[in-house]
């Protein structure tokens, strides 16, 4: 590892703006000792490790020689794409070693050869604006080599009828598909198993495990390895992909498809457009019943009795919504029933027969309701609505699926630790047999960065808050001349503090909501002295170097909404088994997560800058100081004039009270 990361090292050698790094040094050989050992590994390397290329490095020596195929997943696109287009090509030009790589993306990214034939001749438009974009997308299936969508930059964002012509893995016919050779999935899949590494992210890398003994569903080619990259995430996608979900869309798919199929009998296709019709009627009556949350989008609880109910005489009596489960059920089996009768049936049946049992499975499941290791909860999302099962503790399913099965397993990440263990991150992934690393960074936080803690503030519970944390931003970002992100918990916040400021400063604002992410970020870096009005979604995955971003203020401490149905099971289960969920789940969530928040400012050995939490539960509760000690070591002051001059080279600040 010396050999290459060294200070005259290969990567030196080609790289006119490498900076050596004991750090990468060090996790380069933990996770070269993983392979040899065949051990799983957990390491937290903060930014400016140099960590992509720390295990990179090992994971294509692995490759190459013992044939070994890598598994990389990643959190966001942006590191996909950064491994893919920038690490990857350098390292196949600087290694002595050939080696090669594929990109895999989620199906959902791919175009259906078969689809969007079968499209050209049913209405998936929703308006006349939208058929020349269909026809820009038919004629790029037919030249394209990969079917990505990210090929089409020129149209919008969001085409209403993609998902009608996507490669989703439920619609999918397999090898039974006349276009199964020239399909986009298997030209992915083919790339994959020709490569030393693969990239994808822990969405597909999830959904891949979860389906992985079906037909349908593998999608990654055998391996022997997995290095999962911003693995603070790996929790939650896991548990999307390990439980059961029926959407209103998935119905409306199923009718859809259901209306395509090449039947030559008249009176079986009257037959199958009446119970297309009667599925339909009754799927709207069961999506139409739901009324928490209406009007608002959100993740809402799947209440007992909701479905069902006690009467006087102890008997169980269907509630209205149970009444229209038991309708959309029947309506779903007639159709199985019909289906399944078909003599000579083409081969659409036999995915849309797995279909409408999948879903009459998943539903039967949910309305149950009576698995007391799953979290039943339903998600409002955009015209959508989705009802879920969640296991509410993954640790036993990844330990059997995933680290009994993989020979070596690595995750990483800039914010893995929490009081400086990794308790936290073990206990919830079920990974207690591995070794750790906590790589240290190559920046100065001693002298790059000030930690600025208002010396007032109410509680940020109280009705006070609001308007003292707009005081505070206002003259903090007076101090740093803007260039700042102002982070808050919640849409709500990030409003109110935008309201009470934006007026106030004559700095540039920017808000989350009235551009796409990448639009915003785009219009910050090209804006001097912007300001950006933000939640959660900027937090993690997004760069800014220099000294155009110069300022991260946090509004409070970023614990998980309490409200929330999954959250809120986690934490009763912690509870009823003795824990405390505070300590145990809340803290070091939020250190976590408060790390990845703070971690958007020092992006370079030259960067300086301010971070500011306005929270005063870091001074006044006891649990304030693990959040402090989780902390980068960087200086601390409650003195407002400190912030202008931290920029000034001398500038030292004498004390760390608070």
């Amino acid at each position: 590892m010396e050999e290459i990361f060294g200070r005259g090292g290969l990567i030196a050698r080609a790289h006119p703006d490498y900076e050596y790094r004991p750090g990468q040094i060090q996790m380069a050989e933990a996770v070269l000792r993983a392979f040899e050992e065949k051990r799983h590994l957990i390491v937290e390397a903060g930014t400016g490790t140099g960590k992509t290329l720390a295990y990179l490095v090992p994971a294509i020596a692995a490759a190459t020689a013992r044939g070994q195929r890598v598994i990389i997943s990643t959190g966001t696109k942006n590191l996909q794409e950064q491994l893919m287009e920038k690490d990857i090509p350098f390292l196949q030009q600087v290694l002595p070693r050939k080696f090669t790589a594929a990109y895999m993306k989620g199906r959902t990214n791919y175009a259906c050869l078969q689809r969007i034939r079968r499209a050209e001749n049913s209405p998936v438009l929703e308006g006349l604006d939208e058929m020349d974009y269909f026809d820009e997308v038919r004629r790029w299936a037919r030249e394209s080599q990969t079917g990505d969508r990210a090929e089409l930059t020129n149209l919008p964002e969001n085409l209403s009828f993609w998902r009608h012509v996507d490669a989703r893995s439920e619609i999918c016919m397999g090898q039974k598909c006349p276009d199964y050779d020239p399909c986009f999935i298997t030209r992915m899949r083919q790339r994959a198993m020709d490569a030393d590494i693969v990239i994808v992210n822990h969405h597909l890398f999830f959904a891949d495990l979860a389906l992985r003994n079906s037909e349908y569903g593998q999608v990654l080619p055998d391996y022997s390895a997995v290095i999962f990259d911003e693995a603070h995430l790996i929790e939650d996608v896991a548990a999307e992909y390990f439980g059961s979900q029926v959407s209103s869309y998935q119905m409306e798919d199923l009718v859809r498809d259901l209306s395509q199929l090449p039947v030559m009998s008249v009176d079986v296709n009257k037959e199958l457009t009446r119970i297309a019709g009667r599925v339909t009627r009754f799927a709207d009556n069961f999506w139409m019943g739901f009324r928490e949350g209406r009007g608002e989008e959100g993740r809402f609880p799947i209440l007992p009795g909701t479905f069902a109910r006690k009467v006087a005489n102890g008997e169980i009596e269907a509630t209205p919504l149970g009444d229209a489960y038991l309708g959309l059920d029947g309506a779903l089996d007639r159709l199985e029933t019909t289906l399944d009768a078909l003599r000579d049936p083409p081969p659409e049946v036999e995915n849309l027969l797995r279909r409408v049992r999948q879903a009459r499975f998943d539903l039967q499941f949910i309305v149950a309701g009576d698995d007391k290791h799953f979290v039943y909860w339903m998600e409002r999302r955009g015209r959508g609505l989705f009802l879920r099962a969640s296991p509410i503790d993954v640790s036993g399913l990844l330990q059997e699926k995933l680290f009994e099965r993989v020979e070596m397993v690595v995750l990483t990440s800039a914010t893995l630790a929490s009081a400086g263990n990794f308790n936290f991150i073990r206990e919830r992934l079920g990974l207690m047999e591995a070794d750790d690393l906590i790589a240290p960074s190559s920046y100065d936080y001693e002298s790059q960065a000030v930690l600025y803690l208002p010396p007032r503030m109410p509680d940020p519970r109280s009705p006070q808050f609001a308007d003292a944390a707009a005081y505070e931003v206002i003259n903090i970002l007076n101090a740093t001349e803007g260039r700042a992100f102002v982070l808050s918990t919640s849409f709500a916040g990030m409003k109110a503090l935008y309201e009470r400021v934006v007026n106030e400063i004559d700095f540039p604002c920017f808000l989350q909501g009235t551009a796409s992410k990448a639009g915003l970020l785009e219009k910050f870096r090209d804006t001097p002295n912007a300001v950006l009005f933000a939640t959660a979604s900027f937090w993690q995955g997004v760069d800014v170097r220099g000294e155009q971003l110069s300022c991260v203020i946090i509004d409070k401490l970023p614990f998980a909404v309490p409200s929330d149905p999954v959250v809120a099971a986690r934490q009763r289960y912690i509870d009823d088994q003795g824990g405390s969920s505070f300590y145990e789940y809340s803290v070091p969530q939020a250190i976590i997560s408060l790390k990845q928040g703070l971690g958007r400012l020092i992006r370079s050995t030259t960067d300086k800058g301010v971070l500011a939490i306005l929270d005063s539960r870091l001074k006044t509760k006891a649990y304030g100081r693990m959040f402090l000690e989780s902390l980068p070591p960087c200086r601390v002051t409650s003195d407002i004039e400190d912030l202008a001059r931290i920029f000034d080279e001398k500038f030292q600040v004498s004390s760390s009270k608070f």
